[in-house]
């Protein structure tokens, strides 16, 4: 089915409507179209499809790094995920939200907040608006208007929720119903934003349907997840426990049969997806339609580079693939030593991958030198790194990239992010819901859900591993793509690769009985990482599992602080670095701050 999406027409049109005053109540401007064209079924519908527009982020062009739903620089390169890769003197705002010094005039926050709340909520109550007008004036019935008023509210949720992320609670709460916003405060009573976004995702769940026609409209089941999530962030596990078991036992939702069928286009709006952002190529200049916030997030270098070499995964996720003789995660243990890596090795040395035996998982999910890269050939190491002394070994995280066949097709032939292309953001999918269920479960001391549910997960991983295990380990130029002579033709067939053969030493195995729910509860934390590990929430999680009781707490501070501590022997621009619990936000942009001057608050701990 056509994927929801914003073509340039109804981009052109809703950018008219939204330009325009509060007087397109009542006043016609001069040399434009009547806003009247909206008051209509059809009309809303464009608005709403220009709402939608504001989800990935394309609104801001291709200066939307700092607004990308994915949360790669404040879930990702803020935790110990990922670095932020490429080179220290390009995108220098990323820095400081790397090293945990974001000050308050930094770029990226600011896009945050203007994609969500200075135009994502605003489309969102315009809207709303006009489907009150329009339904007063009975032009539409009520059942048509709570419809509109179901999608929009949940996009009004979502757009609240991202930027609730962020900020924290220091963000205005504006509604339909708000004459001016640009006179209300940012000073919230405790949990109000919390309870914004749970009665915006409350109302869309009460009318959604089960089901959706159009790939990237909402559910029901989608309203209850975000609505589980945003409770989750606030360890509410009470209330976030009825609507995950609602969504497990609606029989909507699988669980797809392999780990990569999460993140291949092929595959997407599968069984198991419950909320995916749409992306489309070559709809319109500049592949606006797809995902622009991570344009600068592909490989950089050598025989497939592209731009920039940003989102690069960190030493630190790499060894927590490690696996004991039982196939179960080391945790206590898993940085005392590193995997093999080839940092400061250049292409045409010799260099032997780890013979370690590794989650599945890992090399769906970095892409390392030495290992086949999809169908695009060896990894090469060095050559394919932009800058490996201030990067890492690792190439951008490959969740998000295509494959060669589908380059020009699948991809964009537009503009200088050459990356970008059609791979939807798998938002929220079952996966999500049974590693929720199952940190529920923990915490309850119902250790037979929680073992369950973990387990359904780690059985899937290694349905399907990465093929092909790699007889050289010289890889100049030449070899590419899969060794001395080769061509496209020879993956899976052919080249210096034995491709009946697994990449590595692959092995997962099924956790026991649970001994306690401290033990159940450090598995659960340990299985989100690994499954949703470059997505965007490892952040997110750290700063939520840090106010957990003791024995089941994870310190954030102690495990970012050890985690750069560490990473100097990668990464020596790091020195001095240090996370301090202030930083779990982002601060009030400042350029806000001095629009709504004595209306706005500065979070205190930038004060």
């Amino acid at each position: 089915m056509k994927k929801l999406s914003i073509i340039l027409a109804a981009f052109l049109l809703v950018a008219m409507f939204y330009s325009c005053s509060e007087e397109f109540l009542t006043k016609t401007p001069q040399a434009s179209t009547s806003e009247n064209v909206f008051y209509s079924e059809k009309g809303i519908d464009a608005l709403l499809t220009g709402t939608y527009g504001m989800v990935k982020g394309s609104a801001l062009w291709t200066v939307s790094w700092g607004a990308s739903i994915t949360n790669w620089t404040y879930g990702s390169v803020a935790s110990d995920d990922a670095y932020k890769g490429s080179e220290i003197t390009d995108q220098v705002p990323v820095n400081e939200i790397e090293r945990w010094e974001v000050v308050t005039t930094n770029g990226y926050p600011a896009d945050k907040w203007r994609l969500n709340l200075g135009m994502g909520v605003d489309r969102a109550n315009k809207t709303l608006r006009v489907i009150q007008k329009t339904q007063d004036d009975g032009i539409i019935t009520q059942e048509v208007a709570d419809r509109f008023r179901s999608e929009v509210r949940f996009l009004r949720g979502l757009f609240y929720f991202e930027a609730w992320l962020v900020f924290g609670d220091y963000i205005p709460i504006i509604d339909e119903t708000v004459e001016d916003p640009a006179s209300v405060s940012n000073q919230n009573a405790e949990g109000a934003v919390l309870n914004f976004i749970i009665a915006d995702m409350e109302y869309a769940a009460g009318i959604l349907p089960a089901t959706q026609a159009q790939p990237g409209r909402p559910t029901k089941w989608a309203a209850k997840a975000i609505a589980a999530r945003a409770y989750l962030q606030e360890l509410k596990y009470a209330e976030a426990k009825p609507l995950l078991n609602d969504i497990i036992t609606s029989g909507q939702f699988s669980l797809m049969p392999n780990f990569i069928d999460n993140y291949n286009i092929e595959t997407e709006n599968n069984e198991e997806s419950i909320f995916e952002i749409q992306a489309n190529v070559n709809d319109i200049n500049e592949s606006l339609n797809a995902e622009m916030g991570i344009g600068l997030n592909w490989p950089h270098g050598g025989d497939i580079g592209m731009c920039c070499g940003f989102h690069q995964p960190s030493q630190n996720l790499v060894n927590a693939y490690k696996v004991d003789n039982n196939g179960l995660p080391m945790f206590d243990t898993f940085n005392n030593v590193d995997l093999a890596n080839d940092q400061g090795i250049s292409s045409d040395q010799p260099f032997v991958p780890f013979t370690d035996e590794v989650d599945p998982r890992l090399d769906y999910t970095v892409s390392r030198r030495g290992i086949p890269y999809k169908d695009w050939g060896i990894n090469r190491g060095s050559n394919w790194i932009r800058k490996q002394s201030e990067g890492g070994p690792y190439l951008p995280t490959p969740k998000v990239f295509f494959n060669k066949s589908e380059r020009y097709t699948l991809s964009t032939t537009t503009g200088w992010q050459t990356g970008i292309n059609a791979n939807n953001f798998r938002y929220i999918r079952y996966a999500h819901i049974l590693l929720w269920r199952a940190e529920v479960a923990a915490f309850e001391n119902d250790l037979v859900t929680a073992r369950d549910y973990v387990n359904q997960i780690r059985d899937r991983a290694d349905n399907k591993v990465v093929m092909g295990r790699v007889n050289i380990t010289i890889l100049p130029p030449s070899v590419y793509p899969w060794g001395e002579g080769s061509t496209d033709a020879d993956y899976m067939t052919g080249g210096a690769v034995d491709w009946t053969q697994p990449a590595a030493n692959y092995k997962i195995g099924q956790y026991p009985p649970f001994a306690d729910k401290e033990e159940a509860m450090r598995a659960v934390q340990w299985e989100q990482r690994l499954e949703f590990a470059t997505e965007g929430r490892r952040f997110f999680d750290l700063r939520r599992w840090d106010e957990l009781p003791a024995g089941m707490r994870v310190d954030m501070a102690a495990t970012l602080n050890s985690f750069q501590q560490g990473d100097l022997r990668i990464r020596p621009f790091m020195q001095g670095a240090s996370f301090e619990n202030k930083d779990k936000f982002m601060p009030v942009p400042q350029g806000q701050l001095d629009l709504q001057k004595d209306v706005l608050v500065q979070n205190p701990d930038y004060q």
